[in-house]
């Protein structure tokens, strides 16, 4: 095994563990829609669920669910490919790192979906969630839903009358709750951009 394939599953595993790790202690320790504040009201736990993409988008009716569940399945598919075969052709470091970190979000987002309605109670308002439950889980493989817990609602004002159409209402900035592997995704995406003729030019 080469030293750029150690460094890349070293990366996807720790992303994948450090991922469904914070999951599952907010999922088993947290009922839906509570918050816990790191620092003051700037950056919260806020145990949410959602049944689609990253942030919290999300695909309505539960073909829509299975589709971004099956989407995602090839998509992650292609990206190991690809980073198979830039370990191959000696592609730098950097490269194989962030190529690494984009499929390790990406699949830590898939374990959810796959796997947390089967081994997981519903979470609730009320009640915490379950770990592998004796009635079993709350949705069939590919059904389940994506744990997001990182809220940083840095800016929560109302905006002033003045303003066009949105004058009196709630602005909040930065609203969608994400998590880790939504960050994996999204820091991996920006660094590629950043460097990408950096990494392929070098």
């Amino acid at each position: 095994m080469s030293r750029k394939t150690k460094i890349s599953l070293a990366v996807i595993f720790a992303i994948l563990i450090i991922d469904q790790a914070i999951k599952f202690i907010v999922k088993t320790n947290m009922y839906l829609g509570q918050e816990i504040s790191v620092f003051d009201h700037w950056f919260l736990i806020h145990f949410t669920e959602n049944n689609g993409m990253a942030f919290g988008w999300e695909l309505g009716t539960n073909w829509g669910k299975l589709a971004l569940s099956l989407f995602r399945l090839v998509a992650i598919g292609f990206i190991i490919y690809y980073l198979i075969r830039i370990i191959k052709q000696n592609y730098s470091t950097g490269y194989i790192v962030t190529i690494s970190m984009i499929l390790a979000g990406a699949t830590g987002n898939l374990i959810d979906s796959a796997f947390y309605g089967m081994i997981f109670s519903q979470s609730n308002y009320y009640s915490i969630a379950q770990f592998l439950p004796p009635d079993g889980g709350y949705a069939s493989f590919l059904h389940g839903k994506v744990v997001d817990m990182f809220y940083f609602p840095i800016i929560d004002t109302i905006l002033p009358q003045w303003i066009p159409i949105w004058g009196g209402e709630r602005f909040i900035f930065f609203q969608p709750v994400f998590n880790f592997a939504d960050a994996s995704i999204t820091v991996g995406f920006f660094i590629l951009i950043l460097f990408y003729k950096k990494f392929i030019f070098k």
